[in-house]
């Protein structure tokens, strides 16, 4: 009777173990991502979105145009190109449209942290005088300046990034749609964290980086209501070396991941490369901003720990402007590079985002498209 009562106790316990089994692949959506849920931890996920149907997003690609009349000038932020960020997607798009349209010149110019006005200003006339047109400001910082300049040059067509210039209509607005891009950021992290806890880094507290900051809370809190979130800004608003300093990034990145975080998200700029080697010594996972930062070369020693990267395709706006003022046809340019037009997006580099985790996100990009999520631009703390 003993004995028998023994196998009754034991069939009992496995029962109880494949129940709790059942249970936690529910509390987890159903997801094979293998790091998030079940006996390691992690978010119990919202019920997933539905399945996207077909491809949402537009394309031009294969259109021949011939840019080979153009010098297109280019005026980066601070950083530069070689920044593994903001800058190295606006180099990517100008490299492309200089070898696909034949480009006849370019030049580039950079801002150093924390510069005058005036310099900014003798930047953009330098290259306007020296017959460079288009020329390009990579960041909202060449908008003042180019209030002053491009009425200076009114044959000269200018375009900003991340900014615009009103009254001057010699001056293309290039803005992007980044709450929605990092709110796919914010499900991968939800989906990726086996504690439950990621973390924000800003490189310094304006309303545009604050636009990565909302999309990213509202997505780790679609796909995971119960996500803890932490956040830091490197600087205040007008001290803009918050972008340039990768210790910062670094003692921001080893704070939060003291505090329990496993997945860090920046909008640092190059201050991210700092962020990246905190979660590499760690062992944790991080995702990039801008580029996809798991191929950049700046920042190859941690690409183990780059699950993804929130896209923001200033390569393509860089790319889509020349290619429009070559075809001379600025009207076909986007009022906002946003998912539908493939200005935002997430890269899938280094194989961390499988195709179970890779549906779920297309899910909630169609629902972003078509308008059944609302993606606010301004974080609630």
């Amino acid at each position: 009777m003993r004995r028998r009562m023994r196998g009754i106790a034991v069939a009992a316990i496995a029962l109880t173990s494949v129940l709790s089994m059942a249970a936690c692949a529910k509390d987890n959506g159903g997801t094979s991502t293998g790091t998030t849920g079940g006996a390691s931890g992690g978010c119990k996920l919202a019920d997933k979105p539905p399945a996207a149907a077909g491809n949402t997003t537009s394309s031009s690609a294969g259109e021949k145009v011939d840019g080979s009349a153009l010098k297109v000038g280019l005026a980066y932020d601070i950083g530069g190109r070689g920044d593994a960020s903001f800058n190295d997607s606006a180099a990517a798009g100008l490299d492309k449209a200089k070898a696909d349209f034949g480009v006849a010149e370019v030049k580039e110019l950079t801002a150093a942290p924390n510069e005058a006005e005036d310099a900014k200003q003798t930047r953009l006339r330098q290259l306007a005088t020296e017959g460079y047109n288009p020329i390009i400001g990579v960041g909202f910082a060449y908008a003042e300046s180019l209030k002053v300049v491009a009425p200076e040059f009114p044959g000269t067509k200018f375009a900003i990034v991340d900014g615009a210039v009103e009254g001057a209509a010699n001056v293309t607005p290039l803005v992007f749609a980044e709450e929605q891009g990092s709110f796919l950021a914010g499900v991968i992290a939800a989906y990726q964290s086996k504690t439950c806890h990621v973390g924000f880094i800003g490189g310094v507290k304006i309303p545009l980086i604050q636009k990565f900051d909302a999309g990213f809370e509202q997505g780790a809190k679609a796909a995971a209501p119960e996500v803890k979130i932490e956040k830091k800004y490197l600087t205040p608003a007008g001290d803009f070396t918050g972008f340039q300093d990768p210790t910062k990034g670094q003692e921001a990145a080893k704070g939060q991941i003291e505090a329990g975080t496993d997945v860090l998200y920046h909008a640092a700029g190059a201050s991210g490369k700092g962020v990246f080697s905190a979660a590499k010594t760690a062992n944790v996972k991080a995702i990039g901003v801008d580029s996809d930062q798991y191929n950049q070369s700046t920042v190859a020693e941690s690409k183990d720990v780059i699950i993804s990267s929130m896209l923001k395709r200033v390569d393509v706006a860089v790319y889509d402007f020349v290619k429009a003022v070559a075809k001379n046809d600025l009207g076909s340019l986007p009022k906002v590079f946003d998912l539908k037009v493939d200005g935002v997006g997430y890269a899938t580099s280094g194989g961390k985002i499988d195709d179970n985790l890779k549906a779920v996100l297309d899910g909630y990009k169609a629902q972003i498209i078509e308008g059944k999520i609302k993606v606010s631009d301004k974080p609630t703390s």
